[in-house]
């Protein structure tokens, strides 16, 4: 038996192989998808760490804010329904408002294999076709599986 410092679990040899058939899987099936991705070994646990580029809509303040307060108030339910459905269809892992009134509202995460199909996404959004919000997508590279802190 080996100690794996992947969620402080316990393998057998057998059961090491079949993580390592797993994680050939999904790199393969990243490939055939369309991510783009690069693996590498951590030196310290020996695990095989798939990165993986997502991409991160910053979502700004639009040019057309100019909405009644009723509308606004319309636009912003569309606007999180839209977000939720994201998620739930696995096109969008963690969206959230910035904790300001800046320039930034906010970000969401995108799980797509291209910029051109998160750029697409974003823009179906309510706040982006009204104008109330504009979105800049950066590429972002990310080790798959690691949570939030």
């Amino acid at each position: 038996m080996y100690k794996t410092h992947l969620k402080e679990n316990i393998f057998t040899e057998k059961e090491s192989e079949e993580k390592k058939i797993s994680v050939a899987s999904q790199i393969a099936t990243l490939k055939a998808d369309g991510f783009q991705i690069f693996n590498y070994v951590d030196e310290a646990t020996g695990d095989t760490v798939i990165m993986q580029q997502y991409y991160m809509a910053f979502l700004k303040k639009g040019l057309n804010r100019d909405q009644s307060e009723e509308e606004a108030t319309k636009l912003q339910k569309a606007h999180q329904a839209y977000l939720g459905r994201m998620y739930e269809l696995g096109y969008a892992d963690i969206s959230g408002p910035f904790g300001d009134d800046g320039e930034l509202r906010g970000i969401t995460v995108y799980n797509v294999p291209t910029l051109k199909m998160a750029d697409s996404l974003a823009n179906l959004d309510s706040m982006m076709k009204a104008g109330r919000l504009k979105v800049e997508i950066k590429p972002w590279w990310v080790g798959k599986g690691y949570p939030l802190r």
